[in-house]
């Protein structure tokens, strides 16, 4: 599996949103948004999300729901804990998040993201 760059944006926000190169197997996401994951599509890219946030009773994430309404899908109620935003290339398969995504995310957290 090859590696892909992704957005991941914590649902803290005393934790940096960043841009980071990763190979997006199941344990590497599960690690990230902290239990098993779950995916939203949308376009040219999609979330991975933890499964049980709600249920875990993890913090909102605010930021990516934000970022999530400016591309078009609202989903205040399932966005909790870490986001992880990922390119959707042939197939379904993981690829490149969108530039459109990352230069979205600098306006809305005022900062430079470039990997």
């Amino acid at each position: 599996m090859s590696t892909c760059t992704a957005l991941i944006v914590p649902a803290r926000f005393s934790e940096p949103v960043r841009v980071e190169n990763l190979t997006p197997d199941l344990r590497t996401l599960q690690g990230l948004v902290g239990g098993d994951i779950e995916s939203v599509t949308r376009g040219d890219w999609h979330v991975y999300l933890n499964a049980e946030g709600v249920i875990a009773d993890l913090p909102p994430n605010l930021r990516a729901v934000q970022l999530m309404h400016d591309c078009g899908l609202d989903l205040a109620d399932v966005a909790r804990g870490t986001a992880v935003f990922l390119g959707r290339g042939d197939h379904g398969r993981d690829s490149d998040v969108p530039r459109h995504m990352v230069g979205r995310a600098e306006q809305l957290c005022d900062a430079n993201l470039a990997a």
